[in-house]
């Protein structure tokens, strides 16, 4: 399975924060914020990624995160000129994905959880259809809205419905089997002339092929497209990682755990950054002390 990462779009609600740098490298607490949605592929067992980011920005990823070879991964980076919808990102993609199945994660996606990790690679290990990631929220008419029966089997999505038949919002985290590409080339636009990943899903939920997984109590999914929420969502990450000691979406942390580098690799990471507390966690963790 290949992973695309959608960090694009211009982020108006962020200005003018996000006037001169891409939302998704702002820092989440103490790492750039694109490393969440990331360190999700890599929990998945997913090591071809694909950074999909308007041509202005793109640049600045590639500075960011380079090959992936120090992380035991392989980066790849596409162009995406103008917002035409997440679906899109299957046409942007089509050379990259192949014909390998696929898993799109936005790039302002910031998920935590215990067993996270076996939920997604669960996911990743189904061979046909999809599987989407639902969370209960209060506000449902800001989202993709699911409708389930009660064998928690798809029955409808809708986008930002004025009357929600739920409050289970679709998150941006969605694992395709490769029809996908075929499906997003072929699905029509929308009135504001982009490819909306609602429309895929339908698809496959006609097709009787779509499965839900829902985030229970204990996980946390945040939204970032607000200066509060963004706050919010940094105060969430340092509260987490005072309490237990353990970073939340190191990338090196899970290329080791994951066995996609070695301890000494770590720690030469940890020593590259040794003057942060970031630094000090990985020399600690590549120690066996963390």
């Amino acid at each position: 399975m290949r992973g695309i990462v959608l960090a694009g779009g211009t982020a108006t609600r962020l200005y003018p924060a996000t006037l001169g740098v891409s939302k998704q490298l702002l820092p989440i607490y103490n790492k750039p914020m694109v490393y969440y949605p990331i360190s999700l592929l890599m929990l998945a067992g997913i090591r071809e990624i694909l950074i999909i980011s308007t041509p202005h920005d793109l640049p600045g990823f590639e500075r960011l995160l380079g090959t992936g070879e120090q992380l035991g991964v392989r980066f790849s980076y596409a162009a995406q000129p103008k917002p035409g919808g997440l679906a899109e990102a299957f046409i942007v993609g089509k050379d990259f994905i192949g014909s390998d199945s696929v898993c799109l994660v936005l790039g302002d996606n910031i998920v935590h959880g215990a067993n996270l990790a076996k939920l997604l690679q669960d996911a990743a290990h189904q061979r046909e259809g999809c599987t989407l990631f639902g969370y209960r929220v209060t506000d449902p008419q800001r989202y993709g809205v699911a409708e389930l029966d009660a064998n928690n089997t798809i029955l409808s999505i809708e986008e930002k419905p004025k009357a929600p038949k739920s409050n289970l919002a679709v998150i941006g985290l969605y694992f395709y089997d490769n029809s996908v590409v075929e499906i997003a080339s072929t699905i029509p636009r929308s009135a504001r002339g982009e490819l909306e990943i609602t429309d895929v899903n339908n698809v496959y939920v006609q097709r009787g092929t779509a499965r839900m997984q829902v985030f229970s109590r204990g996980y946390a999914w945040l939204d970032t497209g607000t200066h509060d929420s963004f706050l919010d969502a940094a105060n969430f990450v340092q509260v987490i990682e005072r309490r237990t000691g353990e970073l939340i979406a190191s990338l090196e942390e899970i290329a080791f755990r994951m066995k996609y580098i070695t301890a000494a690799q770590l720690a030469e990471r940890g020593e590259a950054m040794k003057q942060t507390d970031y630094g000090q966690y990985l020399l600690a963790v590549a120690r066996g002390d963390a």
